[in-house]
């Protein structure tokens, strides 16, 4: 069987990063980021288009200057419970940071939701980008990057252990041996590491999925990294055909290398389809989105979170791009590391680069049903990914593309046509983790 393309759905509700414009639109709810509503239509709408999973973004914390989407939104795993008694097959995915949690109490949240949802949990294992975030947990400063990665690999370990508290056929629930629970199959975690102390057991069971599966947005060599070691989906950062191409292939080689089956690991890109009747028709709509989000001050600010929520309105536009590298250290090292490349090879001013922040973030899958779908296989064949995590503004554009471009994803055999599973594993073609209490061979998700 070829190699199918994955595809989940990305709501970002009244406006994400470089979303400016989006919450005077009509179309848009002014309260779509904290209606449950919105988040259940959306889920049900993909759903129905067969998608993979449902992603919902997090951070823990805001100023006045950021996307209307973070000022005000709901917290991931709540959400998630709620669109889960709406929906059958649809995996969905909660962000949620291993700096600023603990792996108790994170993996049985986790772990209820993948019950709730029987089986269809994901956790996207987030070091914290907003350096802000310690003020709001009684800490002077953010994590330095080596600390962070170095944690998040522990917690996630950690988690992985909790999850396997209980053998699968640790409740027999035999009454006429009076015997609800085999003791034998309970197990204690007893972690004991660098960053984190825990005796275990957790008080709940695997899930017909076995654990949550795990994903990762590491774009830094330290997320990189951690990401080859245990991620099995990644959101990728993009970029060009070249550059998504390069980190596809960089991940792939990471993960052998780590002794693990790089099929095991499905990388998304993150993709923003502008469909239309004809291409002419969405090129210009994409060039009307782009006026629509092009605010100066809201882009200066986006710019401002990968050094920290640095504020740029002191300085001068029109003077070169400010030296302010040594900021990014414990926030967007990476992000800002490339940014500050091209400004300095460009010669770009703080201005400039600011009204180009838009620019950077237009969509390859540009254009008519059919030119769409050509795009996005020529990407899929390219080496570039293994699916895209789709962000539309309105319910019109989801069904837009639902509409026009996945029918003929499947007519060429790219997308399936029914789901495979009731599981995320099943459907994103993942194994069953064995319990490694028990030491037997992993069985096919949903075999």
């Amino acid at each position: 069987m070829p190699r199918p393309l994955h595809l989940a759905l990305h709501p970002y509700g009244v406006g994400g990063p470089g979303q400016h414009g989006l919450w005077k639109d009509p179309r848009v709810a002014k309260n779509a980021s904290i209606d449950v509503n919105y988040y259940i239509r959306q889920a049900k709408a993909a759903e129905h288009a067969l998608f993979d999973a449902l992603f919902i973004v997090d951070s823990q914390f805001i100023n006045a200057t950021y996307p209307a989407h973070y000022l005000n939104r709901l917290e991931p795993l709540t959400l998630l419970s709620a669109v889960a008694t709406h929906t059958r097959h649809i995996g969905l995915v909660g962000t949620a940071s291993s700096t600023y949690n603990s792996p108790f109490n994170l993996a049985r949240r986790f772990a209820s939701l993948d019950h709730i949802s029987g089986g269809r949990a994901g956790w996207n294992v987030v070091t914290s980008f907003d350096t802000g975030t310690a003020r709001n947990y009684g800490l002077d400063e953010h994590l330095d990057y080596a600390t962070r990665y170095a944690r998040a690999l522990e917690f996630v370990q950690v988690a992985r252990g909790l999850w396997d508290s209980y053998e699968d056929d640790a409740f027999p629930a035999d009454v006429e041996r009076n015997l609800f629970l085999d003791p034998s199959k309970l197990h204690e975690l007893r972690h004991e590491g660098e960053h984190f102390k825990v005796a275990g057991p957790l008080n709940l069971s695997r899930s017909p999925q076995g654990q949550p599966v795990v994903f990762q947005a590491g774009v830094s060599e330290e997320g990189r990294d951690l990401a080859a070691r245990v991620a099995e989906g990644i959101y990728a950062p993009g970029g060009s055909l070249e550059q998504a191409q390069e980190y596809y292939a960089d991940i792939k080689r990471r993960t052998a290398a780590h002794g693990r089956d790089p099929e095991h690991i499905k990388i998304f890109i993150h993709g923003s389809p502008v469909v239309a009747a004809t291409d002419e028709a969405a090129r210009r709509r994409e060039r009307e989105i782009f006026d629509e989000d092009n605010d100066l001050d809201r882009n200066l600010a986006l710019l401002g979170r990968s050094f920290g929520a640095y504020d740029f309105s002191g300085h001068d536009l029109d003077a070169p791009f400010p030296d302010i590298a040594h900021l990014a250290e414990k926030g967007g090292r990476t992000a800002a590391a490339s940014l500050i490349a091209r400004a300095t090879e460009e010669r770009l001013t703080l201005r400039q680069v600011a009204e180009s922040a838009n620019a950077f973030r237009r969509s390859p899958f540009v254009g008519a049903p059919d030119t769409v779908a050509d795009a996005i296989e020529h990407w899929f064949a390219a080496g570039t990914l293994d699916g895209i995590n789709l962000a539309f503004r309105t319910d019109d554009d989801l069904e837009l593309f639902v509409d026009g471009v996945v029918p003929l994803l499947q007519k060429r055999g790219l997308f399936r046509t029914a789901y495979a599973a009731d599981t995320l594993r099943g459907n994103l073609g993942l194994p069953v983790p064995a319990n490694r209490h028990t030491r037997e061979p992993a069985l096919a998700a949903d075999a």
